[in-house]
């Protein structure tokens, strides 16, 4: 017998599985909580941050990383363990020195919020990413039209502005990815996946010109120093070194792949190897990935890159930032109260939401609670019910919020297919599509198409334990290794024929709010999200 690990690090919790390479099966998977979580309020020493921040304690990755290992050691021999994977939200941007130690934990920087990793959702930065958006910059076509306050170059200038000592400091801009597999392996060596996407790197382009990025700063193009030229995926980055295996009990010198964007990890672990297949991965936030041989701009989307996601083909991402997290603002806010509990609520909101028929809920909702990643790719705007009554109940609303996640993934669709590409099928997998049913009957309607639920427990990680057996050599490729380990089985959900009627409609009408708030009348969520965070004192006696 052998196994790959494959360690998925989330926006929570990081989660290893280990992997029989000849079929694909999970044979051990263990969790692990981050002890500080997300820092979105302050810094562990009780630095305030300022609103729209969102950071993570890299000694929480280490810590995970080191307790999962030594757990997947534990389910299988040495010998039997012949690769390691390592997939990671993404952009996650850690600035660091020449060897690797992160400038948080040094003395000086620890209570300097621009020292710490800015998680995914970091959103602090879109000044930043407007300002790049409005500077005419050509390769912008290539993922959508815009950048987002979510990638590189947006947080590296706001380092850069806010906090220049820390920019000039770090040796290194890296991605927490990269960062995992330098600490196992000893050596630097960057991602394809995650430079792609994330840093504007294109193949035979490289990364951005210097001469452009020193029109936004003069000082911008410094960051490229901070880089490092990116490697395929399913490419050995290295060995795992004796300090590591000594802590876990593996082998040394076991081959660890590169890193790969959690999201994009998941497209081998469900079989996915030719175009036509949009797989969505559904949970706090949606990603939706397509692979195609051809290379096209389509506003809009998030990004294309050649051999982003299975090598051979080009890779299209899009996405919607705010999805399985609006559900639970809802429930944590708003309905736990009423039903005895979390989980009390999502149970009882799913029961007397399925009983109402599209439509009954009187209420038609924006999905955009963190901003908008398909088609605006705009942080400023926000979320919106209408049509709410004095008789409107909490399991309208909850109804509501689904068909709204759901009519964002239509139009991640259409504005895929309007771009010049085939969509053929569609499968889900994630913690959202394992627990809620309902969503994916509705995903089912609102399409019009059918809705394959892989049910692949643990995708991302499953993906790095793909990406792992190739860069081992177990199989000649990315493309082999996914159709021997990757999974094709799951469940059809159909469309009920009553109900794409009504949702054609409703949809309709979803369009036309989201085009107006989203382009003549984004100006009011901006300024209401401003007034959010000015220092006003409150008003009263």
């Amino acid at each position: 017998m052998a196994y790959t690990v494959g360690i998925d690090f989330g926006t929570e919790s990081a989660r290893a599985v280990l992997v029989d390479v000849g079929d694909g099966q999970e044979v051990a998977t263990k969790v692990h909580r981050y002890r500080h979580g997300v820092l979105d309020h302050s810094l562990p020493d009780g630095t305030p941050l300022p609103a729209d921040w969102a950071l993570q304690h890299p000694q929480d990755w280490l810590d995970a990383l080191e307790g999962l290992l030594r757990e997947m050691a534990r389910a299988a021999t040495a010998d039997q363990i012949v690769g390691i994977g390592v997939d990671f939200t993404s952009c996650t941007l850690l600035p660091a020195t020449r060897e690797g130690v992160p400038l948080c934990l040094l003395d000086g920087f620890r209570a300097r919020p621009h020292a710490w990793p800015m998680l995914w959702k970091h959103h602090a930065a879109q000044p930043y990413a407007d300002r790049i958006n409005a500077s005419g910059w050509d390769l912008l076509k290539y993922y959508g039209g815009k950048t987002s306050s979510e990638w590189l170059w947006a947080k590296a200038w706001q380092i850069l502005e806010e906090a220049p000592d820390v920019f000039q400091t770090a040796d290194r801009l890296i991605e927490g990815g990269d960062w995992i597999t330098w600490q196992l392996t000893g050596q630097e060596v960057r991602s394809v996946c995650q430079a792609g996407y994330k840093a504007h790197w294109q193949k035979g382009r490289g990364y951005p010109e210097a001469a452009f990025l020193s029109r936004l700063h003069p000082d911008l193009p410094r960051a490229l120093d901070k880089l490092a030229p990116p490697q395929p995926l399913g490419f050995p980055a290295g060995g795992l070194t004796s300090s590591w295996a000594e802590r876990t009990g593996l082998r040394e010198g076991i081959p660890v792949a590169t890193a790969v964007i959690d999201a994009h990890a998941s497209v081998p672990a469900m079989g996915v190897t030719r175009p036509g297949v949009l797989v969505a991965i559904l949970g706090t936030s949606a990603c939706h990935l397509l692979l195609s041989e051809k290379y096209l701009a389509i506003p809009g989307i998030s990004g294309v890159v050649e051999d982003g996601i299975i090598p051979g083909f080009f890779g299209y991402e899009a996405g919607q930032v705010s999805f399985g997290d609006i559900f639970e603002w809802y429930v944590l806010t708003h309905a736990a109260a009423l039903y005895g509990g979390e989980e009390e609520a999502f149970g009882k909101l799913l029961q007397e939401a399925a009983r109402l028929r599209p439509g009954k809920s009187g209420l038609l909702a924006l999905d955009w609670w963190n901003g908008c990643r398909t088609p605006y790719v705009n942080a400023n705007l926000s979320g919106m019910i209408v049509g709410l009554t004095l008789a409107t109940e909490p399991p309208h609303i909850y109804r509501a919020l689904l068909e709204a996640a759901a009519f964002g993934t239509r139009r991640v669709i259409e504005t895929f297919e309007a771009g010049g590409l085939s969509v053929e099928e569609i499968r889900v997998c994630g913690g959202v599509a394992e627990r809620n049913k309902l969503l994916l009957q509705i995903i089912a309607d609102v399409t019009g198409r059918e809705v394959l639920d892989s049910q692949v427990l643990h995708a991302s990680a499953v993906g790095a334990a793909i990406y792992a057996a190739a860069a081992a050599g177990v199989y000649g490729s990315v493309q082999e290794a996914a159709e021997r380990m990757g999974s094709r089985k799951g469940t059809v959900l159909r469309p009920v024929p009553g109900h794409v009627s009504i949702y054609d409609e409703l949809y309709a009408d979803y369009k036309g709010l989201a085009e107006y708030f989203g382009a003549a009348a984004s100006e009011i969520m901006r300024k209401l999200r401003e007034l959010r965070t000015l220092s006003i004192p409150p008003s009263g006696p």
